[in-house]
């Protein structure tokens, strides 16, 4: 028996019997072999415990029916919902994913597509806030598919499933415009694309419509959680804005809690409309008004995205866009 405590086909094939072949053959569910064989074979597998390695098992196929998934924040319920629609199709498909964390931070990100690399999935799922060319190398080097979800490539090189965020933003700062006249942006780190480049062309465009001029001093960007978004509260403040589009929704429970503790009134002396519809929105009080989108498709969408790919098949749309809403809470009049 093998020393070490790993039980290889090699270990069943010899309690068993049989050659590797035939083992090989009952597991992958190959009808060419005698009952009474299979029966000895899958008596031994359960007896010894034998769990087959997918790996090894797709060396002969190059397939390892393991897809990776990266994602910015696990704790981040955007993301963990993002994660739920991909699993639901992964398994549909019979693919196990692989959920990485790269805990917002550039070279994490890098070590852990590396590692999934490593690992020879068949496919990547990509959740971040931006694509650094680091990032794009590794793809282009790689021969592995990969898909966008929730994140934006303005190169247009590699597919994704995303919803408007340039017009998601112009809509809630037109409505936010009918009851004021200062409106703050704020935002993690304008240099990822899809708040600098996308969110932030969205919200001048809402101004513009409404006739009101884009003040620099009406621009925030911090970290993506509470805390920064509490403190916040009283710089927004004092910048005269008497609204606020915030770009993620941790950061306006944040705001709104900052803004509740300076003695403001919301939704009657300041609105808020917040981006992704997470459960966080009902968790405060007031309710937060957001962008709606319909986030555990763009995950279940990018999965069967992937799969497409995975098999080769034609895509007839390399850059999927889905559909966004507004939902109207307590945050705004």
């Amino acid at each position: 028996m093998n020393t070490d405590d790993t039980i290889t086909i090699y270990d069943v094939a010899r309690e068993a019997g049989v050659s590797m072949a035939t083992v090989s053959r009952v597991v992958n569910g190959n009808q060419n072999v005698k009952e009474n064989t299979r029966k000895k074979v899958l008596e031994v597998i359960e007896r010894l415990d034998y769990r087959p390695n997918a790996v090894a098992r797709g060396l002969a196929s190059k397939k390892t029916t393991t897809v990776g998934v990266v994602i910015p924040n696990i704790a981040n319920s955007y993301f963990s919902i993002l994660a739920k629609g991909i699993d639901d199709i992964a398994a549909m498909y019979k693919y196990n994913i692989v959920l990485a964390s790269s805990d917002e931070d550039d070279d994490k990100e890098i070590n852990v597509i590396n590692t999934l690399l490593a690992k020879q999935v068949d496919g990547i799922i990509f959740m971040g806030h931006h694509l650094t060319e680091k990032i794009r190398a590794e793809f282009s080097r790689s021969r592995t598919p990969v898909v966008l979800a929730g994140t934006v490539d303005l190169d247009h090189q590699l597919p994704s499933v995303n919803i408007d965020y340039k017009a998601a933003v112009a809509d809630v700062v037109d409505r936010l415009a009918e009851n004021n006249q200062e409106i703050a942006f704020v935002s993690g780190p304008l240099i990822d694309e899809i708040n600098g480049k996308v969110r932030l062309a969205g919200y001048k465009q809402g101004l513009e419509k409404n006739n009101l001029s884009f003040k620099e001093g009406l621009v925030f960007e911090i970290n993506y959680n509470y805390k920064d978004g509490f403190e916040l509260a009283k710089r927004v403040l004092n910048s005269g804005a008497t609204a606020a589009y915030v770009a993620e929704d941790e950061l306006a429970a944040g705001l709104l809690n900052g803004l509740f503790e300076a003695g403001v009134n919301v939704p009657e002396d300041f609105e808020i409309i917040t981006s992704n519809d997470s459960p966080i929105t009902s968790y405060t009080r007031p309710n937060l008004t957001s962008i709606s989108q319909p986030v555990y498709d763009l995950g279940a969408v990018s999965m069967r995205m992937l799969t497409k790919i995975m098999n080769k098949e034609e895509l007839e749309e390399k850059e999927i866009i889905l559909n966004h809403g507004v939902t109207v809470r307590g945050t705004t009049r």
